[in-house]
């Protein structure tokens, strides 16, 4: 049960930081290259929330019992 609710807290981890990363594309638009956007959300802590839950919900799939 353990596992499970690690693997749903790495997925949600990886929602909030895909949506976070995404609704940041926005600025491109706004004149924002590529680079600089990049740098943006390397220094918001909140993306980095995908990684993160992306590591969490593969070390839960990796130690979840396969009997």
């Amino acid at each position: 049960m353990g596992y499970v609710f690690l693997f749903l807290m790495g997925f949600g981890f990886s929602i909030m930081g895909g949506v976070t990363i995404i609704a940041y594309m926005n600025f491109l638009p706004a004149g924002l290259s590529w680079g600089e956007y990049m740098s943006f959300i390397a220094s918001r802590v909140e993306c980095y929330f995908l990684p993160v839950g992306l590591i969490i919900m593969h070390i839960a799939l990796k130690r979840y019992p396969n009997s």
